[in-house]
């Protein structure tokens, strides 16, 4: 099994500067989007320390043993541990710099080990599973409106439309300390992964999201999403991350399972 990664991102139709960072690492086979907030220098800033500090630490986390090793509890702590480590920064970054004050950023991201990935998760980008023709939300959002949904005071179609819907109730920075959520799911040959910040997500389905992956390569569905989502408003910066898992004796491929 060998997981193969393309990234996209976008500054939008109706924003000056793309806050969003990504981290896309077939290498370390481990993948991330962050959707900073804070004004452009900030938020900027914030995405991009997220996804460095991710990758460094993990990096360094994984060179200590064989990674088909990790259990999903290991593998989960790792990222936690490498989620504070970001949080921590970037809190510290900004009591030293006035420009940065408020910074922090969303923070979605996964590792492979052995037959399993584990995910990693604050705020509202989000990670889907496209498996056997269907999308699968595997996070669930760290967002005001969502906790309403769950606590059954609106539906899920008032998400859309509410003027609150951009407000994020746990961040990567803002406070020192963060809680992220965390998933281990068993993984097949053919499963894709979607990674992406909420400027796409907000545009689609998960039945629209199945059939764009469906129709395009895998190298090619990314382009294919954020011009989809530019068209349909393009309201905020869009990033997305696609992962596809090949068998190992097959090499890297661009096609769809």
């Amino acid at each position: 099994m060998k997981p193969r990664g393309w990234a996209v991102t976008d500054v939008g139709r109706k924003r000056e500067h793309n806050e969003d960072s990504f981290l896309c690492s077939d290498e370390l086979q481990l993948y991330a989007v962050a959707d900073g907030m804070g004004g452009h220098l900030g938020g900027e800033r914030a995405s991009r320390m997220a996804a460095e500090i991710l990758e460094r630490e993990m990096a360094a986390r994984l060179a200590k043993g064989p990674r088909a090793e990790l259990t999903g509890e290991a593998m989960a702590q790792a990222l936690t541990e490498s989620t504070a480590a970001a949080s921590r920064a970037i809190f510290e970054s900004a009591q030293c710099e006035p420009n940065y004050a408020g910074m922090g950023t969303t923070l979605t991201g996964l590792c492979f080990h052995g037959g399993s990935v584990t995910l990693c998760h604050v705020g509202d980008s989000r990670a889907y599973l496209f498996r056997d023709g269907r999308a699968r939300q595997l996070t669930n959002d760290h967002s005001w409106v969502q906790e309403q949904v769950r606590a059954g005071l609106v539906s899920a179609d008032d998400v859309l439309v509410s003027r609150f819907r951009n407000i994020i109730t746990r961040s990567v920075g803002f406070e020192p300390g963060v809680s992220p959520d965390s998933l281990t799911v068993l993984v097949e040959t053919g499963d894709c992964f979607l990674l992406c910040s909420d400027g796409l997500c907000n545009y689609f389905s998960p039945e629209e999201l199945a059939s764009v992956l469906s129709k395009n390569f895998y190298g090619e569905a990314g382009a294919a999403l954020v011009t989809m989502a530019n068209e349909r408003g393009g309201d905020d910066n869009i990033t997305c991350v696609i992962v596809y898992v090949a068998n190992v004796l097959a090499g890297p491929t661009d096609s769809t399972a």
